[in-house]
Formats: structure tokens, C-alpha cells, sequence
């Protein structure tokens, strides 16, 4: 007991007092039962498999200390360059024509149990096939960093501008006239069928969808329009780049507004096209 007693104290430094020489974490105290060769060999692979397990532990630590919160990457920087990013490709999927609509973007946040490498440079882009329009999103690529991740970033982009919109509740299979309507600024982005703005469009139309006061009237509220019938000719205009051209056909089934109609030409070649007027077929070249 009075060796083990002075092996134990020979093991800490006296908090107090002058502190005393150390010699490898042995202070003047040999052991009094030096450990034989097998025992060494044994207590080395203790602790080699010790440091086995507990090495990649603590490395995995460190990643995860060095991993960066979901939403470092959206720096002030890189909101902005979004936000520009966004405006500018729903104004050129928008394509209308006269005034542009007021655009507005939110951006969103990345998920939250995302864990991002530090990154030098966060490229904004657009993925292909993303409509830049009401609920969608925009990528984040990093270009200069240890991982080259990719995530993908939510956003809403909206349209605003001026267009009819019901004074009142007005049910399906109302016949429009001006008193149902006034104008009134709406999200062009919030439905994928476009909104109407002249009353001129309106007035006579009647309603398939029944409507709340302040709901935006859509071409896809209206009943289409019957154009013309399954034999009729029709004139096929063909609209390009600043070009049209047109020629004659013969229809081949009804031609609603707004929808795809198939029209032989005097050569014999099938087009298809959509019907936007009496009479009339347009086909995108």
C-alpha cells in the first residue's frame, strides 16, 4: 500500500507550492513492478486499437466542426445576384409586349440539415427546364472550394401589372359585361394561363369557372370560343423573329380558342397549330 501510496501522489503536480521536476509524467517515483515485455506488447495494442477507433471519431468531429450552417453559403452577395438572376428570366419568359410588369423575387433558404464545405465562390445559375415563374427555384453551384457541391435554392418570382379582375362573386356561366369587371393590379405568374386585361376580350364571354370578388380573370375562366368547323378553310399564318407568313387549309376538326387544330394545306402536309381567330390558325416557326 505504501508503494501504490507513492506512485499515485509521484502522479500530480501539487496545486500550491513551487512545482516539482517531471521526467515523462513520473515524478522520482520509478514503478515498483516494472512491466515485462509481454505486457508491454500487450498495453502498445491497447492503445493502437484505442487510437484506431477514437482517430476517425474525432475526424468526423472536425468535418462536422467544419462544415458550414445550411444558409452560409447565401451571403448578401449571392442573394442579390439571384434576385437579378430570377427578374431577368421571368422577364424573358414573360415576352409581352408594351410595358413590363413589376417584378418581384423571394428568395428562400436552403434546407436546413444541409451541412455545406466551405466554399470561395457560390455560382447562382438556372437548371434547365425551370420555369423562372411563381413557385420555383434557382441552383447553387460552388466553383472554388475542397467539395464542389450543388444544391438547389427556392424561389417565388411574381408579375405584377394591371389587368381585369371581378367587382363581385360572379358564377359559372355568366355572361360578362363591363359592371362585372374593373382593373386592378394582379400576380400574372400566379396561373400559367394568362390573364386578361382589355375589356374588350372579356365583354360577351361567358364564364366556366365561377369567380370571387378580386379574383383575376384568366383565358382559362372563359369557354372557348368555337372558330370554325371541320371543313372550313382556314387561313394558317406562320409567325417568326420579326416575319410571318401565311397560307390556306382545310380544317380538320373544330377549332376551339386557344387550342391545337390540325389543318391540311393544298400540298397535303398536316399542321398543327392553335386557333386564336375566326377562321385563323398560327403556327410558331
Amino acid at each position: 500500500m505504501s508503494g501504490n501510496n507513492r506512485r499515485i501522489t509521484g502522479q500530480f503536480v501539487p496545486t500550491h507550492g513551487p512545482a516539482l521536476p517531471q521526467h515523462h509524467g513520473v515524478i522520482n517515483c520509478p514503478p515498483s513492478h516494472p512491466l515485462r515485455p509481454q505486457r508491454r506488447l500487450r498495453r502498445l495494442r491497447h492503445v493502437a486499437l484505442a487510437a484506431a477507433v477514437l482517430l476517425p471519431l474525432a475526424g468526423g468531429a472536425a468535418a462536422q466542426a467544419q462544415a458550414a450552417p445550411a444558409d452560409a453559403p447565401l451571403t448578401d452577395a449571392v442573394r442579390a445576384e439571384v434576385q437579378r438572376m430570377a427578374q431577368d428570366a421571368a422577364l424573358v419568359l414573360w415576352g409581352g409586349t408594351g410595358q413590363a410588369p413589376r417584378v418581384e423575387v423571394l428568395v428562400g433558404n436552403l434546407p436546413s440539415h444541409l451541412k455545406l464545405a466551405p466554399c470561395g465562390q457560390v455560382v447562382p445559375y438556372l437548371p434547365n427546364g425551370v420555369r423562372p415563374l411563381g413557385r420555383s427555384r434557382l441552383g447553387l453551384r460552388c466553383a472554388q472550394g475542397v467539395t464542389r457541391w450543388n444544391v438547389f435554392l427556392p424561389v417565388t418570382v411574381r408579375l405584377w401589372a394591371p389587368s381585369l379582375v371581378a367587382t363581385t362573386a360572379l358564377p359559372a356561366g355568366t355572361v360578362l359585361d363591363a359592371r362585372h369587371l374593373t382593373t386592378a393590379e394582379v400576380d400574372l405568374a400566379e396561373r400559367a394561363d394568362p390573364a386578361i386585361g382589355a375589356t374588350g376580350l372579356a365583354v360577351g364571354r361567358t364564364l366556366q369557372h365561377s369567380l370571387a370578388a378580386g379574383d383575376a380573370l384568366r383565358q382559362g375562366d372563359l369557354k372557348a370560343r368555337q372558330m370554325f368547323n371541320t371543313g372550313d378553310t382556314v387561313r394558317i399564318v406562320g409567325i417568326g423573329a420579326g416575319y410571318a407568313v401565311s397560307s390556306e387549309g382545310q380544317a380538320m376538326g373544330p377549332g376551339l380558342e386557344g387550342q391545337s387544330a390540325r389543318v391540311r394545306t393544298d400540298s397535303g402536309r398536316i399542321i398543327t397549330g392553335v386557333a386564336t381567330a375566326e377562321r385563323r390558325v398560327e403556327v410558331a416557326l
